[in-house]
């Protein structure tokens, strides 16, 4: 079942219930070594999961519920091994989003969840971004409107130092705040540790160039901040540009057509805009 969170809509399953998360990886297409995200109603909850020290004590008081996903040592809860893709980590969040949270206290257990879209495609933040593209492949969606934040949760891994494994909804520079320290960025040569690491992901079916100013004949363009039919912000608002760059790249996309091209603006990197940009660069990479 696909339900939202505050990032964007997510796939869930019973996070101990094997056959339900090969459903995930069966409906998404997604590659068997590319670990899930597991969904915890409080920190109680996560700590079930995995092992916290005290930096993971910190994180978590300060960001849960929240935008804020910290990979860290499993502890053996009966998780499926199809979760952590045989790692000896597992991704752990709490979400925000009201109807996420309502539904993991109906529930009453963790759920595993990648974005509900499929595998290398643009994440949905809608209900119907949603059923565009899997309906017939999974059971139901909850419908809690758009999401607010728009970009996948950062994550961040913690062993045996705090490493930024995938900038996301909560800024890195809000965490090294947090942290009183900078914090060191991912090897993108080095081998995945979580999720959200593939060089090819977020893609739309059409050409994308990036840091674009002056369009191409034909393209369809992306604008950051100037006016347009397809633009992420009229007012410079890196969270605004978050919030709306996925429905934004769909938007753009079926107005390219087959075969076609989209360019995108330059986005500043600063902020939420290290986010955009790492997405907008998935996007674009050969696939």
């Amino acid at each position: 079942m696909a339900f939202p969170t505050e990032t964007v809509y997510g796939l869930g399953a019973l996070a101990r219930d094997d056959a339900a998360v090969a459903r995930i990886f069966a409906a998404k297409g997604r590659p068997a070594h590319n670990p899930l995200i597991v969904h915890v109603a409080d920190t109680a909850a996560a700590r079930e999961v995995a092992h916290f020290d005290a930096i993971a004590e910190r994180l978590a008081a300060a960001f849960w519920p929240g935008p804020l996903t910290l990979v860290l040592p499993l502890r053996d809860a009966g998780l499926s091994p199809r979760v952590t893709a045989g790692l000896p980590t597992v991704a752990v969040r709490v979400p925000a989003h009201p109807l996420a949270r309502a539904l993991l206290a109906a529930v009453g257990a963790s759920l595993a969840a990648p974005s509900a879209n499929p595998s290398g495609r643009v994440s949905p933040t809608t209900a119907a971004h949603v059923l565009d593209e899997l309906s017939g492949r999974i059971d139901a969606v909850l419908d809690g409107g758009a999401c607010p934040v728009g970009l996948e949760s950062t994550i961040l891994g913690l062993s045996p130092a705090p490493v930024l494994l995938r900038p996301g909804g909560l800024p890195a520079e809000a965490l090294e705040a947090a942290l009183g320290a900078p914090i060191a960025r991912r090897d993108e040569a080095a081998a995945i540790t979580g999720p959200g690491q593939m060089v090819s992901h977020y893609a739309p079916a059409a050409r994308l160039r990036l840091d674009v100013r002056d369009p191409t004949p034909g393209e369809v363009h992306i604008a950051f901040a100037a006016p347009g039919p397809f633009t992420l912000t009229e007012t410079g608002d890196l969270h605004e540009a978050a919030a709306r760059l996925f429905a934004t790249l769909r938007a753009a996309d079926a107005a390219a057509g087959p075969g076609g091209a989209i360019s995108v603006a330059p986005v500043p990197d600063r902020g939420l805009g290290r986010a955009i940009n790492d997405r907008l660069r998935r996007a674009a990479a050969p696939r």
